[in-house]
């Protein structure tokens, strides 16, 4: 019989990001840690999936207008790809990190390329919605809560900010708000959530 191990949070010190989702998830119900039962025989060294890459995140965006210049201009995101898709009436525009110098010009050669790049957001936009005054994407922070929020790393918590505020960012949280200091939370175009931190100030929290 194989053994197993159980991992905690206390083990991954996760209580403070627990106690980071009680505050800005507040409920009245019963919170429990959960625990995680790992097979000692962990088959993430297994060479199948040894070149898997995390490459993107999806969401729906109601106007690209509003979207694709608040992911470049205002976190400096580049535009890696775009796909339109008449038949279905539906355009794909895929937003990264990454330097564009060699970005190919030959379309399919450009999409592969896009799709082999590691931390991207698919923001895909159905024809239409910005135009449709009623139209509005869950965004998964009101009941029923499911998608929370992606994060950016940056230099100087304080320093973007500053740049946010003279772009008329709107905020959940600012880093001096709460008992999570130094991290901040805004909205996008459609009301996403973006966690804004730097990884050693987090580390120290």
């Amino acid at each position: 019989m194989k053994s197993k191990r159980t991992i905690c949070h206390e083990d991954l010190q996760c209580d403070k990001k627990f106690t980071l989702v009680k505050i800005l998830f507040p409920t009245t119900r019963k919170i429990t840690k959960p625990e995680t039962i790992v097979d000692d025989d962990d088959l993430s060294d297994d060479f199948t999936v040894m070149d898997f890459i995390f490459q993107q995140t999806m969401y729906r965006i109601k106007d690209p207008r509003a979207s694709i210049p608040f992911y470049n201009e205002v976190l400096g995101m580049n535009l890696l790809c775009k796909l339109d898709f008449p038949e279905a009436q539906f355009s794909l525009y895929f937003m990264g990190y990454e330097n564009i110098t060699n970005q190919p010009a030959d379309k399919k050669q450009c999409t592969a390329w896009a799709m082999s790049r590691k931390a991207t957001l698919e923001l895909t936009h159905n024809w239409g919605t910005e135009s449709d005054p009623d139209q509005k994407y869950h965004t998964g922070n009101s009941e029923p809560r499911g998608f929370g929020h992606i994060g950016i790393m940056v230099p100087d918590v304080e320093k973007a900010c500053e740049r946010f505020d003279k772009l008329g960012v709107e905020y959940i949280k600012r880093p001096e708000d709460g008992r999570m200091k130094g991290l901040a939370f805004i909205k996008d175009p459609d009301g996403y959530w973006i966690e804004i931190f730097n990884a050693t100030k987090v580390a120290g929290l």
